[in-house]
């Protein structure tokens, strides 16, 4: 954890046991008061690659499914347009959807019936 990121575990010791110096102590007690670091603690977070912690993380999720089931009653969600934007996906850091005006056919009678409504005109 110390060549993982050295001051995070300072500051995680620091804040949770109020130990200052590493070397004050043996590194069999380190290791102990290590693995007994809260799960969003700074290095732990750091270890597991993540910047957000569960509760955050369950807390997003749950205002992404209210805000989609709210969504779905308005006449937006009726017609699929400003689909609200994810509060988990923002916080994680994914990154945003962009809307695409292509459209893509499974056959090419699906693309001649597609032209002919769009243009008013046969596909030959």
């Amino acid at each position: 954890m110390i060549s993982a990121d050295r001051d995070a575990l300072l500051c995680d010791f620091a804040e949770t046991y109020g130990i200052y110096d590493f070397r004050a102590l043996p590194v069999s007690t380190l290791a102990t008061l290590a693995v007994g670091l809260r799960d969003d603690s700074r290095i732990k977070m750091k270890m597991h690659g993540t910047n957000v912690s569960r509760i955050e993380t369950l807390l997003a999720a749950a205002v992404d499914r209210l805000s989609m089931l709210w969504w779905a009653k308005t006449e937006d969600g009726r017609n699929n347009t400003n689909r609200p934007k994810s509060m988990l996906s923002i916080l994680i850091g994914e990154p945003q959807k962009q809307e695409s005006d292509v459209e893509a056919f499974e056959s090419g009678d699906e693309f001649d019936s597609a032209w002919k409504r769009i243009t008013g005109v046969k596909h030959e």
